[in-house]
């Protein structure tokens, strides 16, 4: 098996992001077969070579926290103005401290990302990368293929021109957005756009993180494998 470098090596196995592994190998926190690697440089092989984090590395990501939460809708993820109710009020006051990854607006609910990981937000959030962010939307009418059509291709939202969009017609009015990016309120202006609105929208998944499970209102920290699978993702 050909060798890859060792910041690809640690996110295929989840030991860090590429961002993170530069990092640590600058600080001269990791050993390739016992030994402290510190050239950016350097490959490993896949099947033969042992790679470890050193305890000030492993001390660090003890510290990086990632939690789940369905927001109920009611909830704004930005500076709540007055009398508005702040979705970072449903974790505990031990978790305060985390940041969202990305909004919701007001109105819509599902699956928010909560972290002190900066890596990580960035990754999720940046349009670079096109993490996808999926949305189960209830609309007050059936969009036509015509327009399902343009949504596919990409149509233009405040000035610019938005990356295509994959929607999938479910029973009814009930379909399924997947975007690849976040401009604001963005499956709401392009429903708009055709003079269609949405009656429900709910994120279901964001890139490899899901919703199943949680009920409005509810919470959960990533397992230590969900960590694993979302640090090799992003």
């Amino acid at each position: 098996m050909p060798k890859i470098r060792l910041q690809k090596y640690c996110s295929q196995k989840g030991l860090a992001s590429r961002r993170k592994a530069e990092e640590y190998i600058n600080n001269g926190w990791i050993k390739v077969n016992g030994k402290v690697v510190v050239e950016l440089g350097t490959k490993v092989d896949p099947e033969k070579d042992v790679v470890e984090l050193a305890p000030q590395a492993k001390q660090e990501q003890k510290e990086f926290k990632y939690v789940l939460l369905n927001k109920p809708s009611g909830y704004v993820t930005n500076l709540p103005q007055k009398g508005e109710r702040q979705a970072r009020d449903l974790l505990p006051p031990n978790l305060g401290h985390l940041k969202p990854v990305g909004r919701l607006d007001k109105d819509s609910e599902g699956l928010l990302l909560f972290t002190n990981d900066g890596v990580v937000a960035h990754r999720l959030t940046s349009p670079a990368f096109e993490h996808e962010k999926e949305y189960i939307v209830i609309v007050d009418k059936v969009i036509s293929q015509e327009i399902l059509s343009k949504y596919r291709k990409g149509i233009v939202i405040l000035g610019k021109k938005a990356k295509p969009v994959e929607v999938t017609k479910f029973k009814g009015t009930t379909y399924s957005f997947v975007l690849r990016e976040g401009k604001n309120r963005q499956i709401r202006r392009m429903l708009s756009n055709f003079g269609c609105k949405a009656v429900k929208l709910e994120r279901i998944r964001i890139a490899c993180l899901e919703l199943a499970g949680l009920k409005p209102g509810q919470y959960r920290l990533l397992s230590k494998k969900e960590k694993e699978k979302l640090l090799a993702y992003i």
